[in-house]
């Protein structure tokens, strides 16, 4: 039992949280590509000496719910002052391979021992960004069509950080000096998280901290426990479906509320299949644990002792636990959005946009990638909000005059897409159009969810409009490689969200 009173563990949670906010600061501001200094498109966290997450920041719902596996990935290996850690791989920490994580060990002096004899181990200090290029055939490293991992670009099993292991990586990615930037603006972040957490030790003690973030895990567990135990039990089902070039994939959800606790089993979902649209369990995980933070508390400090009490099954070799090798570029962007939606469909909420919209171009002289935002569901009592980025992607737009600065692409239109939204009584927010003019050749890669199948209302609520992109007007696939020539124009128009009760009723 914890001996910390309220104040010194709210205290206590507010430092961490400070800190994984501090990091994410040094991190966007010290990177040089636009996706993480521009759209933010990272994360960070610190964890305990036994690699459970004791605090993140508030940034991307799918890196910071799978960041866990990549910590749990070196664990075991024996770590020293100053040695970071690096990794990627899907199938042993990572999400997809544009997502490189660096975890840093944390040290702080043993006062149990003769002086300046060693050094233990406090916790870690970790980051994630999405790299705008990781090698793969086609700049920016999501192709629509890769069939196997190695499809997707440069796999990287968790290895020591060093600058040997940082030019020969970069060496095997494109723009290899911006990507050498990202990996130091990470290192920088980690620097930073560890500077704290180790101040933390210094003023309270290495003992007292260990209490201190066990205590901050219990409270989240708590919380958590409580709104569980304030649903009603019984057993909920959820059926939706990805759109795979070749037909539907079916995912199916039942989730089972238990006093305080929830499974949420996904038996008799698709097999994986021989796209991309494949995830690993961690991510899977992950869009479990921010649909299940959206239905509980948010101010529930984000921790792994809140996701304690929630139990996620996915048999192996399904989509949502695919086996090692499997292509999982859309599997972390969209399948993982699906599932959120699935979670929050079962508990009866209207589905927002359901896509991160994924658009990557570049040549050999640039590599640039983005999500847009769309329309999110409505609620029982607001409407839902327009051009938002929904559910698993948090990140900002690229502002127009900094996409127009450092790339050869001209915005011709940016502006919501009005009418969208699903009807109700409370409406679903609007999507956006982005349509943009390519200024040079270049390759283009699109993947994209809800062009087929719009994003449900709820309770009576009308379902959003679906997305559609057009190059010079003529319809595209939703997941597409191919190229832009000088001058040709490539639209997108994202999906709304859908709306909430019949708006009739309320006029009876």
């Amino acid at each position: 039992m914890s001996t910390l009173d309220p104040v010194e563990l709210q205290v206590v949670a507010g430092t961490l949280r400070a800190a994984c906010e501090e990091m994410g600061v040094v991190l966007i501001r010290s990177a040089h590509s636009s996706n993480i200094k521009e759209r933010r498109d990272a994360s960070t966290a610190l964890f305990d000496a036994d690699g459970q997450m004791v605090m993140q920041a508030e940034h991307i719902p799918v890196h910071l719910g799978a960041m866990p596996a990549a910590v749990a990935a070196v664990l075991g290996e024996k770590h020293l002052p100053g040695v970071s850690w690096i990794l990627n791989d899907p199938f042993a920490g990572g999400t997809h391979l544009p997502d490189i994580t660096v975890i840093t060990p944390v040290f702080a002096p043993d006062r149990t021992a003769d002086e300046g004899s060693r050094e233990i181990l406090l916790g870690f200090a970790a980051s994630r960004a999405h790299h705008a290029d990781v090698g793969a055939r086609v700049p920016g490293s999501m192709p629509a069509d890769s069939r196997r991992l190695q499809d997707e670009g440069v796999v990287i099993s968790a290895r020591p950080l060093d600058e040997r292991t940082i030019d020969r990586l970069v060496a095997r990615m494109r723009q290899p000096q911006e990507r050498r930037a990202d990996l130091r603006a990470q290192l920088a972040a980690n620097r930073t998280g560890a500077q704290r957490l180790g101040e933390l030790a210094r003023r309270i003690g290495a003992e007292r901290l260990r209490e201190a973030t066990d205590a901050v895990l219990d409270y989240s567990e708590r919380r958590t426990r409580a709104c569980l135990a304030a649903l009603s039990d019984g057993e909920l089902h959820a059926e939706d479906v990805l759109e795979a070039p070749h037909g539907d994939l079916v995912l199916r959800l039942r989730a089972v509320i238990a006093g305080e606790r929830l499974l949420l089993d996904f038996s008799g979902s698709a097999p994986q299949h021989e796209g991309n649209l494949n995830c690993p369990l961690a991510v899977t995980r992950s869009a479990c644990l921010f649909a299940v933070r959206v239905l509980t508390d948010p101010d529930i400090p984000p921790t792994a002792g809140a996701y304690r009490p929630i139990e996620v099954r996915a048999p192996e070799g399904t989509l949502l636990n695919a086996r090692p090798g499997a292509a999982v570029a859309a599997g972390n962007v969209e399948t993982s959005s699906r599932v959120a939606d699935l979670v929050l469909n079962a508990f009866g909420r209207a589905q927002g946009q359901g896509t991160m919209n994924n658009l990557t171009l570049g040549n050999d002289d640039f590599s640039y990638y983005e999500t847009l935002g769309g329309g999110q569901g409505a609620c029982a009592d607001a409407d839902g909000p327009s051009g938002v980025h929904v559910a698993m992607s948090n990140t900002l737009n690229t502002p127009i005059e900094a996409l127009e600065r450092d790339f050869p692409l001209r915005v011709i239109e940016y502006a919501l897409r009005r009418g969208s939204g699903g009807a109700g009584r409370h409406r679903g927010g609007d999507g956006v159009v982005r349509e943009l003019e390519a200024l040079t050749e270049m390759s283009f890669s699109l993947i994209a969810e809800r062009r087929r199948h719009p994003p449900r209302g709820a309770h009576g609520g009308d379902p959003g409009a679906c997305g559609r992109d057009l190059l010079d007007g003529h319809p595209l696939r939703s997941k597409i490689t191919g190229t832009l020539l000088q001058g040709q124009r490539l639209r997108i128009e994202t999906p709304g969200g859908g709306g909430f009760e019949d708006a009739r009723e309320r006029e009876h």
